[in-house]
């Protein structure tokens, strides 16, 4: 190891305050892996020598050790975009365990979502092998098991999938996951982790992966975790978190943005494949979420986004509700279940002086739950709530009476000609509203009645001729948004498909058709006079 290098290191800030730096116990982990090879493209046969973001994670991983000289860390979470090496620094680490941890009949295995993408980091260990003559002699490669057997210690490295584990009764010496976003359960994962290796003095559970995006999933639960002690909201000493990523609200197509992400760019990946990437997605909306995911590390909400966010921050409008009062509007409510997000939005059309459709949203959360729902679905729901986007009310359910009164007072302020409401659910608070004096239409949730105004929110989006306030609810769930799609290219927001809340622009959707409908300046409805938007 050169001087300079190491010099270059300081442990991590997750270093417990009674464990210690192993300098010599890190230098030999180190050396062990850059006496292997690489073994894929312009790399492949030159010596594996770590790049900076390597070296620390395996300096921290085997050289930090507590009061009784194990490992301090058990469970190493890795999160980084493709093509940054993550797949062979996960072959040298399965070696590593198997054959350079001086562990008796260490059990080490290799786990994915099925046994081709396992066999992945397989056959980069098992090339590694053939390409060292130290390990070559002494390790015995069964392919058709993808099996890898250290003769000295009658140790091996064994792949796995989630489709074909067996048994509990693994004694496990170590663990690399690769691609923990694209397990299909948490099965695997909970059989591998859970008490698998109490018998070992330092087992390691090496999770490598890049972004995905279900945000119910295994790794997703992981990936909070990891964010939560990175973020100093949580502590757990024997978990180290690692994650590159590029922030939300960072500007994708900008190249300092993709070198925070990718710590091995212009190394093991070119600029110039990222720029192609890029440019590609520019032009093709459908790849964007693709290159976020993949080359930002970002968790996108679903495999197409519909909507692009940026397009949606740039109808932001600061307005004062005041500006609106007595003005015409038309209102959607979308009740949901009584413990889940209720949504009422007033949608205002345009005047003679302005060409702008404003949009006004109220949300509203049972008081009793909301704690809860923050820690199962980390959503900042007490935030909002604490800065007055979302209201509750009192108990564990919604309390609609509480919802009428306030609805009864927009009316007061407002003139809210008509509300849309979706029958399920709805009956009662729509009889009561009646009785209040509003007009009730209701609103059906098939592709005749939600395809035009959800083709028409996207015009208005792009066009900038909504205005909203910012609403940092609805954003959410606009950027939630999965759309299905008819035979005929009729649309509709779908809430099955759609990852988290969608209620706030359900609500939308039917108050902007009213506002479309009945609300226009002229007499000739913008349905009739202008070409309606494919998507």
């Amino acid at each position: 190891m050169g001087g300079d290098r190491v010099a270059k290191y300081k442990p991590t800030e997750f270093m417990a305050e009674d464990s210690r730096y192993d300098k010599k116990a890190a230098d030999y982990a180190v050396s062990f892996i850059e006496c292997l090879s690489h073994t894929k493209g312009t790399w492949a046969g030159k010596n594996f020598e770590l790049l900076d973001w390597q070296e620390q994670i395996i300096r921290d991983l085997f050289g930090i050790l507590k009061p009784n000289g194990y490992r301090q860390f058990n469970t190493a979470y890795i999160e980084i975009p493709k093509k940054n090496g993550k797949s062979e620094l996960a072959a040298a680490v399965a070696l590593l365990l198997t054959c350079g941890d001086g562990e008796e009949r260490a059990e080490v295995y290799g786990c994915a979502a099925d046994r081709q993408q396992a066999a992945i980091v397989f056959d980069v260990a098992a090339d590694m092998v053939r390409m060292c003559p130290a390990l070559n002699k002494r390790v015995k490669i069964l392919t058709s098991q993808k099996r890898i057997v250290y003769i000295p210690t009658n140790s091996f490295y064994q792949v796995l999938s989630a489709e074909a584990y067996s048994k509990h009764g693994f004694n496990i010496h170590g663990v690399v996951f690769d691609e923990l976003h694209t397990q299909p359960n948490r099965k695997l994962f909970d059989v591998m982790t859970k008490g698998s290796g109490d018998a070992r003095m330092q087992p390691l559970y090496f999770l490598i992966t890049t972004a995905g995006t279900d945000t119910n999933s295994i790794c997703y639960e992981v990936h909070q975790k990891a964010k939560d002690i990175l973020d100093g909201r949580k502590h757990d000493p024997t978990f180290y978190p690692v994650i590159y990523g590029a922030d939300e609200s960072e500007d994708w197509t900008d190249p300092k943005v993709w070198k925070k992400a990718n710590p091995s760019l212009d190394k093991t990946i070119g600029m110039d494949k990222v720029m192609a990437a890029c440019n590609s997605a520019k032009e093709t909306p459908g790849e964007e979420n693709a290159f976020r995911q993949l080359r930002l590390n970002q968790w996108v909400k679903q495999a197409v986004r519909w909507m692009p966010m940026e397009k949606w921050d740039k109808c932001k409008l600061t307005f004062d509700e005041e500006m609106l009062a007595g003005r015409v509007c038309y209102g959607g409510l979308d009740l949901s279940s009584t413990t889940d997000i209720t949504a009422f939005v007033l949608v205002f059309p345009p005047t003679d002086e302005d060409e702008h459709y404003y949009v006004l949203p109220y949300f509203w959360l049972p008081e009793e739950t909301l704690p809860l729902r923050v820690r199962r679905d980390h959503v900042p729901y007490d935030v909002w709530e604490r800065q007055g986007y979302l209201k509750t009310t009192e108990g564990n359910v919604v309390h609609y009476g509480f919802i009428e009164n306030f609805i009864d007072e927009l009316g007061q302020k407002f003139h809210i000609k008509e509300i849309a409401f979706d029958r399920w659910g709805a009956v009662q608070m729509s009889q009561n509203l009646e009785g209040l004096g509003f007009t009730m239409v209701q609103f059906g949730q098939g592709y005749k009645d939600m395809s035009p105004p959800t083709k028409e929110l996207m015009k208005l989006t792009l066009e900038q001729t909504l205005a909203h306030n910012g609403h940092p609810v609805l954003r959410w769930m606009m950027d939630n948004i999965f759309i299905r799609r008819d035979p005929a290219g009729n649309i509709k927001p779908d809430k099955e498909k759609s990852t988290e809340k969608i209620d706030g622009a359900i609500a939308m959707i039917m108050a902007l058709d009213r506002a479309i409908r009945c609300g226009c300046v002229s007499e000739e409805s913008v349905y009739d006079s202008r070409e309606m938007l494919i998507l």
